[in-house]
């Protein structure tokens, strides 16, 4: 297939508005609370966020490539029982806004990882930003890799090409604008996803090749034995709370003016996603009921091991040219939306939580705006590479996804909601869900299981709902522990109170001064009175 002249040139124009927006709105959107180029500037937009632009924002995040893509080929391979996502994302944004979004804006963090500095200390920040970088880099690789597909289709151009293109225009307005242009680019992708798949509806249905969905509602409304209903509630489990232990998320969350409003932006998102995957939706549905026999291709992307490609070829296939050019803004807007998040969360974290707060604490805010940036060309380039090199990226991300519910989500609700848990907790709880989740394996990646759930089927794989089952017992592990170590410690004798408030990063206030003081008179050492007081 040659190259397609018009394509390029409406993904050319559409790439050059993109980047213009990014650059002016990092330039001239004024913040009230805070100096550009601070930190707070850069990650949480001054906590200066319009909560119209944070809806907006929102609902383009979540509404990513990875979810129209993904939505379109789960529909047309599996049915709508088992496309879980819209209904999780949905329940997962509704549970964020209600438990978390309101705590975490109050308490004015920066990023997901401050309520874990600030209770367990360094070595769990590091173990839990590792697993968010794994969640975040595989996700942006793996929504590039469908993107780079997906502009093969349509453009002719090849896949590297594509995929290059791509991610260095996001890096760079992500780099320039930080969360101000990423804010204001979510606008404009947002604009582009709705009118490139809504318009594009009504020619799709209205096509002679088409067919009527209705008769074939078996295949892509799909079916459900009574045996797998653990595996679908599970992944519904999974999906659901899954959803909220991102920096992306928070990062919104925490760029409003109030708590409230944080509130707000988190459930009108979850409403605002649900209603803007129909169209993905549909065109799954169409994917299984259209004569594909009359296309270029000459048989389904199903029959060809294409179904990750099912949108692209539905729209080049089953509307006019112009139309399909629409739907192609439509999957580069939702690709752009969803990597520019993920790699300013990550360069969030590592900025504030690594380099500030471990590595150089006394580093100028100059020099964490510098860092910030070569962490986003850093994480950029990274998601690039193994988008074009790995071939299992699927799995890599599920299985990342997966150790994010599994290890993250319990970890951020002891840090935030139970204040008696401790670093020697957290820890355990990390190694406790992490073996439990890679001992079930993973299909994708060929990752053979060597804990075997109940109902374990050699040939259907884990039957047993083993994620939930490792985020309870990682939750469980935190908190068990936690109190273990505090009934040693009281039993230790008087040290247990500065030690312990010590190695949790708590105040000092919180100890009983002058209980501890009485009890450590004939056991301290003068240098460690001077610490204690200081304290």
């Amino acid at each position: 297939m040659g190259v397609n002249i018009p394509a390029l040139a409406v993904l050319a124009v559409f790439y050059i508005i993109i980047l213009v927006v990014g650059i002016v709105a990092g330039r001239k959107v004024k913040l009230k609370n805070c100096k550009k180029g601070s930190l707070e500037a850069n990650m949480v937009a001054g906590r200066d966020l319009n909560v119209c632009v944070g809806i907006f924002t929102m609902m383009a995040t979540t509404v990513g490539g990875g979810y129209i893509n993904g939505v379109a080929e789960s529909v047309a391979t599996s049915g709508i029982v088992w496309t879980l996502a819209p209904l999780g994302i949905f329940l997962g944004l509704i549970a964020g806004g209600v438990i978390y979004a309101r705590r975490m804006r109050e308490k004015k963090y920066l990023t997901m990882l401050d309520p874990f500095q600030q209770r367990y200390g360094s070595a769990v920040v590091i173990l839990i930003y590792l697993a968010s970088l794994c969640g975040d880099i595989f996700w942006t690789a793996s929504i590039l890799s469908a993107l780079g597909s997906s502009l093969a289709v349509m453009t002719g151009i090849d896949r590297p090409i594509a995929v290059c293109v791509s991610s260095g225009i996001t890096v760079i307005y992500t780099m320039i604008g930080q969360m101000i242009a990423v804010a204001y680019t979510d606008i404009i992708q947002l604009l582009f996803i709705i009118a490139g798949l809504g318009i594009s509806l009504p020619f799709i249905f209205t096509n002679e090749n088409t067919g009527n969905i209705s008769n074939n509602s078996c295949d892509w409304l799909g079916h459900m034995e009574s045996k797998d209903s653990g595996v679908w509630i599970d992944l519904l489990i999974a999906m659901s709370f899954g959803t909220i232990p991102w920096q992306a998320y928070f990062q919104r969350v925490l760029s409003v003016r109030s708590g409230k409003q944080a509130q707000i932006l988190s459930i009108t998102g979850a409403f605002g996603a649900l209603i803007l995957v129909l169209p993905s939706i549909f065109i799954g549905a169409v994917a299984t009921s259209a004569n594909w026999n009359s296309t270029s291709l000459g048989y389904s992307p199903m029959i060809l091991n294409k179904s990750s490609d099912v949108l692209p070829y539905v729209l080049q296939e089953f509307t006019p040219p112009v139309i399909s050019l629409l739907g192609l803004g439509a999957i580069s807007a939702a690709v752009m939306s969803s990597m520019d998040s993920a790699i300013l969360g990550s360069s969030s974290m590592f900025t504030h939580n690594i380099y500030s707060n471990i590595l150089r604490k006394q580093a100028s805010q100059l020099e964490l705006q510098i860092i910030q940036r070569l962490a986003i060309i850093c994480l950029g380039s990274l998601a690039t590479v193994i988008s074009l090199s790995v071939p299992i990226l699927y799995g890599l991300f599920i299985l990342a996804a997966d150790v994010v519910f599994v290890i993250v989500l319990p970890q951020l609700t002891c840090a935030i909601f139970l204040q008696r848990t401790n670093t020697y907790g957290a820890i355990s709880g990390f190694l406790a869900g992490f073996i439990l989740r890679v001992g079930a394996g993973e299909p994708n990646f060929h990752l053979p299981a060597f804990i075997y759930y109940p109902k374990y089927d050699p040939e259907r794989g884990q039957l047993f709902p083993f994620r939930t089952f490792a985020m309870v017992c990682s939750f469980i592990t935190i908190v068990i522990v936690s109190e273990l170590v505090r009934l040693v410690r009281r039993k230790c004798g008087c040290s247990c109170s500065s030690s312990y408030a010590t190695e949790n990063n708590y105040d000092y206030n919180i100890v009983n001064e002058s209980k501890s003081r009485q009890c450590c008179q004939s056991n301290v050492k003068s240098d460690d009175r001077e610490e204690l007081t200081s304290l």
